[in-house]
């Protein structure tokens, strides 16, 4: 089974990737965080760090696009191919109301007459593969029936299920069944994604999932960053390792931001999944996220790996600021 990394914003960046690369096993995709291409068609100093073919050399990196409008995603396909890409994804899935009220993402989900003219008309002009995100739907489940018919007109390179609709989230049950009947029906590969948080979880999905041509892996590969290499039977991370990939992430945003404060910011946005991996009562956690400058957040750190020991498998610490 092969495992891709999940794109997230303001945390899988290209420093991400590569430190993640450099540590653990190698996802076999690493998605990147979206880019949202605009009418005039010129990609933001912010994109162009992301997607430079030299920050993610070694790596099978693929683009995120997020839009509605087919010349913008044809524009911004071929800039990408031009740059040696072979594969970029749409992204039907992003939650967010600020994506949704301007009808892209999740957004899109709920015009199926326009988002079929919209795949007719990149997969009649694009010159490289084109994978999917989705959901099930805006609002309910059922809506993906109709969505999957629309998806089996087209030579879609990978469809990846995220089987909620919008209106979850990332809150509630996932919906595993509704996956489970698409996948058969699918005449294009299907990739698992959600919620897969620790190594049984992994290998329960590949064994119902038989035929899915992959799992993607989100918040559960930030929270313990050695969970491909668990699902595969290999070792967990101990604290020399993942010690030496938070001081090569940190120090990579400290050079990449010319900050060290807000090298710190982001790092707590990791520490906040990574925390599942220790064995904290949540004292710990609070004074890393209360941490004030550089050096309370560097003393912080260091309680983290000198004083906790690693759970086993990550503990989803998120879930309860999802409900």
């Amino acid at each position: 089974m092969r495992y891709y990394a999940a794109p997230m914003e303001g945390v899988t960046s290209y420093l991400y990737r590569k430190a993640h690369s450099r540590y653990f096993k190698k996802a076999d995709k690493y998605f990147m965080p979206f880019l949202s291409p605009s009418h005039d068609h010129i990609f933001t100093k912010k994109d162009l760090r992301e997607i430079a073919p030299e920050h993610n050399e070694g790596l099978n990196a693929v683009p995120q696009l997020l839009t509605r409008r087919a010349e913008d995603f044809l524009w911004a396909a071929g800039e990408l191919k031009k740059m040696g890409y072979r594969e970029v994804n749409l992204n039907l899935g992003c939650p967010s109301g600020t994506v949704t009220a301007k009808g892209k993402g999740a957004g899109f989900l709920g015009e199926p007459a326009e988002l079929d003219r919209f795949l007719e008309e990149i997969f009649a002009a694009a010159e490289v593969r084109i994978s999917v995100k989705t959901r099930l739907g805006l609002r309910e489940p059922e809506e993906f029936s109709h969505l999957l018919e629309i998806y089996n007109r087209y030579p879609i390179a990978e469809l990846t299920i995220h089987p909620r609709v919008r209106a979850d989230f990332y809150r509630n049950r996932i919906r595993t069944e509704a996956f489970e009947a698409a996948l058969p029906k699918s005449r294009n590969p299907v990739c698992y994604n959600g919620d897969l948080v620790t190594a049984a979880e992994c290998r329960a999905a590949e064994a119902r999932f038989q035929t899915a041509a992959g799992l993607m892996l989100g918040r559960g590969l930030i929270a313990d960053p050695a969970l491909i290499d668990k699902a595969g039977g290999g070792p967990g991370a101990d604290k020399d390792r993942l010690r030496a990939f938070h001081d090569e992430l940190y120090q990579g945003y400290c050079a990449a931001f010319g900050s060290s404060r807000n090298a710190m910011l982001r790092m707590k946005e990791i520490w906040f999944y990574l925390m599942g991996l220790f064995d904290d009562d949540g004292r710990y956690a609070k004074r890393l996220r209360k941490a004030g400058d550089v050096r309370e957040y560097e003393c912080q750190v260091a309680a983290v790996f000198r004083d906790l020991a690693l759970r086993a498998d990550a503990a989803a610490v998120w879930r309860k600021s999802d409900t």
